[in-house]
């Protein structure tokens, strides 16, 4: 059975086509992913921008078409918090769903987070003890708690990259003063509002996923070009994070562009989604991160074939 998911997130749109059946590994058919930065403006207005919507909606009626030819009986379309918080995104949502034949489904931010947690479990296993696990995005960050794989404590803080990169803008190179202060705040907001269960569990693993952590992986590993298995568990110690701020100070964010392993778009957002994984690690005390390829998509195409076998 072919399935596909399209997670229409804050800055990214991201493409899953699969081929599936119970108990056995998916095939993947056919992925991909764009950076439409939708949540850009959204902390100032609160409303999603006439241009971020135009170009999301593009590249999600191109991904549906994608889908559709690679044959998936059943394509599932999840938004996710710029969509969820923005005054007119259930609008926009409709008319997503319009333009594509495919309802959007506007998920909650427990629901995101338990959808992440399937995706990374599914991919890196189940861990024998606690683990903390965080997904970084363009409009907000999900924690997720879990013994032995089970989700006991979740949590979405509106604390996404696109907003903190208006407000923290790296044009140059890092000024680290200004780096530090947006360090600092998050820092800040973590303890403040992360629940006690979650900032104080000691986790025997954190496990970061998406964009940010997946790129840091890559350019810990020196990779000229993407590559998902050896990005799949990649442990990234205080060392090596240093090592990656050290590395992307130094340069301009038109010089941060042209790295290999950036995606087109991300060049500004990745220092914000750094800070993030920084101030986690110094909140929870822990000394390293593990990065899963896996996320929200293949939790939702976990979802789906329970539903549909």
């Amino acid at each position: 059975m072919r399935l596909a998911t399209i997670d229409l997130g804050s800055n990214t749109v991201r493409l899953l086509v699969v081929e599936a059946r119970p108990g056995v590994p998916w095939n993947v058919l056919d992925e991909a992913q764009e950076v439409t930065r939708l949540a850009e403006g959204l902390a100032a207005a609160g409303v999603l921008g006439e241009a971020p919507m135009a170009r999301t909606r593009a590249a999600v009626e191109r991904y549906v078409a994608r889908g559709v030819r690679a044959g998936a009986k059943h394509i599932r379309v999840v938004a996710t918090s710029a969509v969820r918080d923005s005054a007119n995104g259930s609008a926009f949502a409709t008319t997503v769903a319009q333009a594509t034949g495919h309802d959007v489904a506007v998920i909650s931010g427990d629901e995101e987070a338990r959808l992440t947690l399937r995706g990374i479990v599914s991919g890196l296993g189940t861990p024998a003890g606690s683990m903390v696990a965080f997904d970084i995005g363009g409009g907000s960050t999900e924690y997720m708690l879990a013994a032995a794989g089970t989700l006991t404590a979740a949590v979405s803080l509106r604390l996404g990259v696109v907003p903190l990169a208006e407000r923290w803008p790296f044009p140059g190179p890092v000024e680290t003063e200004r780096f530090e202060a947006m360090r600092t705040a998050i820092g800040a907001r973590l303890m403040a509002e992360l629940p006690a269960e979650i900032r104080m569990a000691r986790p025997g693993r954190l496990i970061g996923t998406a964009g940010t952590a997946t790129t840091l992986a890559a350019l810990d590993l020196g990779l000229t070009r993407y590559d998902p298995v050896r990005v799949q568990g990649h442990l990234l110690g205080r060392r090596a994070l240093e090592g990656c701020l050290t590395r992307l100070g130094r340069l301009t964010l038109g010089e941060r562009a042209a790295l290999p392993c950036l995606e087109p778009g991300r060049a500004d957002l990745i220092l914000p989604g750094l800070a993030i994984v920084l101030a986690t690690t110094e909140c929870l005390g822990v000394e390293a991160m593990q990065v899963s390829d896996w996320g929200i998509r293949e939790g939702i195409i976990a979802d789906m074939l329970d539903r549909v076998s």
